[in-house]
């Protein structure tokens, strides 16, 4: 098969589809990889590297979308990458759709066989192409949430993990999957007071065993989560409905509760944000207020430390890019259910039930249409 991957042009995006071990296993089973001229210099990969681990470097993106049968790429195609898809060929990538009307409609339109790492499942349940990026997002959290934090960038002045004599910040995490999980851990090492809401018992028991002592691990109900907003320095949105819109957890009535200067980190804007108040920012421009409390809400978190990022990714997804490339899309589909799963548009049809109900949208079953 004849493999492209385009440059990443989404605003601070550094990832690139493929490393060069992942192009030269690719070309080792007998694929062809074309590679758009410094797709991988912000993971320091030059065009030379890629070259000696069997890629053809090619001028423009255009050159890879006319010539590739299969696209992998990071991030959800933007516009002008969406008007150079075809019918039949196959995108292998995140998706997001079900904050994102247009995306959807194009791919709709384009024909083309669109599958989206976020819904690829696993026999334990697990979203395994989401979790590296979510493993990322959650440990970054903490991060930027901490520099938000400071009087010079807006927030109350207050550091994380305190000093003797003087209280820490309080962290309250949003959910306990991976993207939580991971961000608490974060918080935990530096220091801060820790909270995790959870309402899966299942997460509570493991949540309560890993951090014991170290985070309060409590059930998420509303009232609860109005009233730790009063007192908390710093919020995590963490939470996930595979493929849906996220849920809105935080209402702009509940900010003026918050004190002035706390900072929100919405992890799930790209499913449409879980705070009402949120809006997708990005890297050049990554925080507003709104009521007093600051919002981080960049969409591509992950694209700040590129190399971690695309190397983890990598690990997870290049299984299936092989087998797409050996058994054509159709046959490595009906082969593994979980990869099915993975299938949003298919030649002009939507297929993923949780983005039709999110965007009002007739899907078929995938089953039907690979038969």
């Amino acid at each position: 098969m004849l493999i492209g991957v385009p440059k990443e042009i989404k605003n601070h995006e550094y990832r690139v589809g493929l490393t060069p071990e992942s192009v030269a296993e690719l070309v080792e089973a007998g694929n062809q990889v074309l590679v758009e001229a410094n797709a991988g210099d912000g993971i320091g990969a030059s065009d030379e590297t890629y070259r000696a681990h069997g890629a053809e470097i090619v001028s423009t993106a255009k050159d890879v979308f006319d010539r590739a049968d299969m696209i992998i790429k990071v991030k959800e195609p933007q516009a002008a990458e969406r008007a150079m898809l075809r019918p039949g060929q196959i995108l292998y990538t995140y998706l997001h759709l079900a904050p994102d009307p247009e995306q959807t409609k194009d791919l709709i339109e384009s024909g083309a066989v669109c599958i989206a790492y976020e819904t690829v499942t696993s026999d334990d349940g697990d979203l395994p192409l989401l979790k590296p990026m979510s493993q990322v997002a959650g440990r970054l959290a903490i991060q930027v949430g901490a520099a938000a934090l400071q009087k010079n960038a807006g927030g109350r002045g207050v550091l994380l993990g305190g000093v003797p004599g003087v209280a820490p910040a309080k962290v309250l995490v949003i959910g306990g999957g991976d993207v939580g999980f991971n961000a608490a851990q974060m918080a935990v090492g530096m220091q801060a007071d820790v909270t995790i809401l959870e309402r899966d018992n299942r997460v509570m028991e493991r949540l309560s065993a890993h951090f014991g002592a170290s985070a309060k691990v409590i059930r998420s109900t509303p009232a609860l989560l109005n009233e730790l907003l009063k007192t908390t320095d710093m919020v995590v949105g963490a939470v996930l409905i595979p493929g849906a819109a996220a849920p809105k957890l935080i209402t702009r009535e509940m900010l003026k509760t918050m004190q002035n200067g706390a900072v929100l980190v919405d992890v799930a804007i790209d499913q449409g944000g879980c705070f009402e108040t949120s809006r997708p920012t990005t890297h050049d421009d990554p925080t507003y207020e709104v009521d007093g409390v600051i919002h981080y809400c960049v969409a591509n978190m992950p694209g700040a430390v590129a190399r971690t990022s695309t190397y983890a990714l990598n690990a997870a997804t290049l299984v299936h890019a092989k087998r797409i490339a050996r058994l054509g899309w159709k046959e490595a589909l009906a082969q593994d259910p979980h990869l099915l799963n993975g299938l949003n548009v298919c030649e002009g049809h939507l297929t993923y039930a949780a983005v039709g109900d999110a965007l009002g949208i007739e899907t078929r079953a995938a089953k039907e249409l690979i038969s």
